[in-house]
């Protein structure tokens, strides 16, 4: 019998935990403030940073919102950065992906101070995650590790098996779960007999982005699957990377799609927030 893993349960947990702490900051006159610069009008997009506001809203934050139009440049996005980089009210920033084709995201993302990178996309928080030596844990891998220690999940000396090599999810994944002492493969396109690897995780996460891609003859039982995916099917409904009605039988702890990782993601972009305030008052 396999326990479904519910994000949303670890999510409120987690935010219980932030919201005690902005108060505790509150008393010493610090509010944690997070700045959202979104471009252009992605419907997807827009549904993204109502989450981040409303979780700045629920913990206690503040959230500033910098909605800018679809033709904006990027040298008027970067001179926005470098304001808000000065900005002693501002604790993280991040810009809302996808931008418009015409604009330049990799010097946007530079542009934002690591500092303040509360998305760790910067290249020197990238490379203080490959050290294990990092201020900010990128978001949806940090919730994912966040997720197996609260239901107590050994990742210690066990196989995790991640199929997918993406920046923002599979890299850095691996990253954590070896910090956390994992053994670690990471699969991708050109992996050959992927099949064979992946029956050997006792952690196996999927972050392909092709639903319904993992299949029951790919896990071994007793596994801890973690889904990362999220499409959306022909008749309008969202299923994961993993087909959980044929998996789910196989696995001792199971993420869905939705309810699973996803709401992890916004969660860990506000405990990074709270990290940054956090060192601010150190710092000063």
């Amino acid at each position: 019998m396999y326990t479904r893993i519910d994000g949303k349960e670890v999510s409120a947990a987690v935010r219980e935990r932030i919201s005690s702490e902005v108060s505790e900051l509150k008393k010493q006159g610090i509010t944690p403030g997070l700045a959202v610069i979104i471009v252009g009008n992605d419907p997807a997009s827009r549904v993204y940073v109502n989450n981040k506001k409303k979780g700045c809203e629920q913990t206690g934050m503040n959230s500033f919102e910098y909605a800018l139009p679809e033709e904006t440049t990027t040298e008027e996005i970067i001179s926005l950065i470098e304001k808000l980089n000065n900005e002693n009210g501002v604790d993280g920033i991040l810009c809302q992906l996808p931008v418009p084709k015409h604009i330049d995201g990799e010097k946007v993302l530079n542009a934002i101070s690591p500092e303040k990178d509360v998305d760790a996309f910067h290249p020197v928080n990238c490379g203080k995650v490959m050290t294990g030596d990092y201020i900010f844990s990128p978001c949806t891998p940090a919730g994912m590790v966040e997720m197996l220690k609260y239901y107590n999940i050994p990742i210690s000396g066990k196989h995790c098996v991640i199929i997918g090599r993406s920046n923002i999810v599979g890299k850095p994944m691996a990253m954590l779960m070896l910090k956390n002492n994992a053994t670690v493969t990471v699969c991708h396109s050109k992996t050959e007999n992927l099949c064979e690897i992946t029956k050997q995780a006792d952690i196996l996460v999927a972050a392909v982005g092709k639903p319904k891609f993992v299949t029951a003859d790919m896990v071994k039982e007793g596994a801890v699957v973690l889904d990362v995916g999220i499409n959306r099917m022909e008749n309008g409904k969202l299923c994961g990377d993993v087909d959980f009605e044929n998996v789910a039988g196989k696995t001792s702890y199971i993420t869905p799609v939705p309810g699973g990782v996803g709401p992890m993601t916004v969660t860990m972009l506000l405990n990074n927030t709270l990290t940054a305030a956090k060192r601010k008052k150190i710092d000063n």
